[in-house]
């Protein structure tokens, strides 16, 4: 078996225009593997340096291998089951900025140095008080980048032509938004000049990102086959889905630079991410929250078996195409092809996902991703979404806690306060002192749900229902 590296592998050299701040299994299967495609299918024609946001990392692995890597994808395409190998050579070089701050720095003095691209998780995009503009380099990822920014700025004199466009992966809602105010915070902490303050304005771009893809990341149970299939010591592969999106808020103008569109790829440049959030939020995470105890109590333990159920997978139909699409204002034809996409990943054949792992958490998962589609359908319909109505009584139900009909035992898994807060109420053995006191709990919802009309009515229906009856039984009523 070969070594992976530029000798035994080809590597085309091709000039370095993006400089990526993480070196982790998200960006090498997202990002680096859009750029693979955009320079296979148009002329971009660009690579990557990976600069390693923290002094900890992976460069090492990678420079060993001189920045080669396979992404295997796996799931379903049109139908058919996929399980594909592709080596990525889009990065260049990776460098630890602690180890050598001056190759990292003048990184902002490279010409043809376009675009910025990070994911540093939720915490990365943090102002640090402490952060100086002569560390070497400074500890947050923002400061870092402001420190480049204004090299690059000192540099070329404030030509407007030599700004960055910048693109944040990691997953906050209007990461953008959020990552300008961090530089904001640092001009002004360091004294700036307005000239840069002006060019940072005017020749740069910072754009809110939605980004999506779920990668398992390193494959430890199938290394051994896939380096067998491939003939590399690749221990740098990387999993991930074969579903992609990313949604940046950016003018059409920056989409004629960063051609992804062009290469037949899902990404999207909008003037606003807030409704593509809305659709992943409502129709990816909103059906897993209320299919996860329904599918539990029916006798399903994944999430693909739930699909494939003959009454459940309807169930998880109706709350999807039925009811939470009715509370979105996209395109019908853009939200049904997103839902079809979302069963697609869902009965993904390489993944086993354990509908206890969605559990967790689930009230507070309830509040943010299915509550504003319930309280929009009531608006628009007059009257309460059944499958979403049933998700919630599920919910209390599988936080009794005992055992499913089949004997398995029910662990629930919250904080110590809901936790306690139900096992008080299932005490009393009255579902009406349960459900007023669950959609009474403010310190879950920010309000009491009491009030909205007739869901307390409905969820102790559902409630007694399901104490007299199978979960199925229940289910097979509402679809």
């Amino acid at each position: 078996m070969k070594p992976l590296n530029k000798e035994t592998a080809k590597k085309v050299n091709r000039p370095e225009r993006i400089i990526q701040f993480g070196e982790g299994n998200f960006l090498r299967a997202f990002a680096d593997w859009i750029i693979h495609k955009m320079n296979e299918k148009t002329d971009f024609n660009g690579s990557v340096v990976v600069v390693q946001p923290i002094e900890r990392g992976m460069i090492d692995l990678l420079n060993k291998q001189d920045n080669l890597y396979h992404v295997n994808l796996q799931g379903i395409d049109k139908g058919e089951n996929v399980n594909s190998l592709t080596l990525i050579d889009v990065i260049s070089r990776s460098l630890n900025p602690y180890d050598d701050f001056d190759a990292f720095i003048k990184l902002a003095e490279q010409p043809e140095m376009r675009f910025v691209i990070s994911n540093t998780t939720e915490a990365g995009i943090a102002f640090d008080p402490s952060c100086k503009l002569d560390d070497k380099p400074a500890s947050s990822y923002p400061g870092k980048l402001t420190q480049l920014l204004y090299h690059r700025y000192k540099t070329f004199n404030g030509d407007k032509n030599k700004g960055l466009i910048i693109f944040p992966c990691e997953l906050i809602f209007l990461n953008g938004h959020k990552l300008k105010e961090v530089i904001y915070q640092y001009i002004d902490l360091w004294n700036l000049e307005d000239d840069f303050k002006t060019w940072f304005n005017e020749a740069c771009g910072v754009y809110a990102t939605l980004v999506d893809r779920i990668v398992p990341g390193f494959p430890r149970n199938e290394i051994d086959k896939i380096k067998e299939r491939l003939q590399y010591d690749d221990n740098l592969v990387v999993q991930a889905e074969i579903f992609h999106l990313w949604v940046i808020e950016a003018p059409q103008e920056v989409s004629e630079e960063f051609p992804a569109d062009k290469a037949g790829l899902n990404v999207l440049f909008v003037p606003s991410e807030e409704p593509y959030h809305e659709r992943k939020v409502t129709l990816l995470n909103g059906p897993h929250t209320v299919l996860s105890p329904v599918a539990y109590l029916s006798g399903i333990n994944i999430v693909r078996n739930a699909c494939e159920h003959p009454v459940v997978g309807k169930y998880i139909k109706k709350v999807m195409f039925d009811e939470l699409m009715e509370t979105l204002n996209l395109p019908k034809d853009e939200l049904e092809k997103f839902a079809n996409d979302v069963l697609d990943r869902f009965n993904n054949p390489f993944v086993d996902h354990e509908v206890t792992s969605i559990m967790l958490n689930a009230f507070p998962k309830y509040a943010t991703r299915d509550l504003p589609g319930l309280k929009v359908f009531l608006e628009r319909k007059g009257k309460l979404p059944d499958g979403l109505v049933l998700g919630l009584a599920a919910i209390i139900t599988y936080y009794k806690g005992g055992k499913r009909e089949d004997g398995t035992a029910i662990e629930p898994n919250d904080s110590v306060e809901i936790m306690e807060l139900l096992r008080k109420l299932w005490e009393t053995n009255d579902t009406q002192k349960v459900t007023e006191g669950v959609l009474g709990a403010e310190f879950i919802w920010g309000e009491n749900l009491n009030e909205i009309e007739g869901l307390a009515y409905q969820v102790k229906k559902f409630l007694d229902d399901i104490q007299e009856k199978s979960m199925l039984e229940i289910v097979k009523t509402i679809i």
